[in-house]
């Protein structure tokens, strides 16, 4: 007697996206042990990447007062505590790039072009959301690209009201990105495109 083959049926868009969510505390509970892996090099240089990318976008918002630069319409509550944790978020990120203190390239992007890809699309990712984070607690009317495709008046009705859904852009790239970054540095990939967590 022949069975006949049976294939599984391809998962959904929503069953994928059901998939992709689960593995999310998992992810972030692998994030927070990587973070205790980094090396004391790593922290200062996120300290001061943290602290020179927030005084850079803070001056450029105006959120820190200075001469250079002006602001037509004053910032509001929530640009603080975005600038703030983006700043942080982005010296961290940069900081998992940096070479181990041991020496020899960073253990979570070293070796399989996977890694490299993977490494690509972080680093793509914490810059978008650096921009986004720019135009998101930057003043809508001072801003030059808003101020071109909209007009001041359309800058101020359209634009202005946007610039929180920029914000949570804004973490969510740079958050996912630290993430997958920090998660690297506990899992090891292996050749069938498992991972496996290795301690350290």
């Amino acid at each position: 007697m022949i069975v006949p083959m049976q294939f599984s049926k391809p998962a959904g868009p929503a069953e994928k996206i059901r998939r992709h969510v689960a593995t999310w505390p998992r992810s972030i509970s692998l994030a927070a042990e990587g973070l205790r892996t980094l090396t004391r090099r790593q922290w200062v240089v996120a300290a001061a990447v943290s602290i020179g990318f927030g005084v850079l976008l803070g001056l450029a918002t105006v959120l820190i007062p200075n001469s250079l630069f002006t602001r037509e319409i004053p910032a509001v509550w929530w640009n603080y505590p975005v600038w703030i944790v983006t700043s942080v978020l982005a010296g961290l990120l940069f900081a998992t790039y940096v070479r181990d203190g041991a020496g020899g390239a960073d253990d979570s992007t070293g070796g399989s072009g996977s890694d490299d890809d993977e490494g690509r699309r972080t680093s793509r990712a914490g810059m978008a959301g650096a921009f986004l984070a720019w135009f998101a607690v930057g003043c809508p009317v001072c801003n030059k690209f808003a101020l071109l495709a909209l007009g001041y008046s359309g800058a101020i009705t359209w634009f202005a009201p946007f610039q929180p859904v920029l914000a949570v852009l804004a973490l969510v790239l740079t958050g996912v990105a630290l993430i997958v970054r920090l998660r690297g540095r506990v899992l090891c990939v292996l050749p069938s495109g498992r991972v496996e967590e290795v301690s350290r």
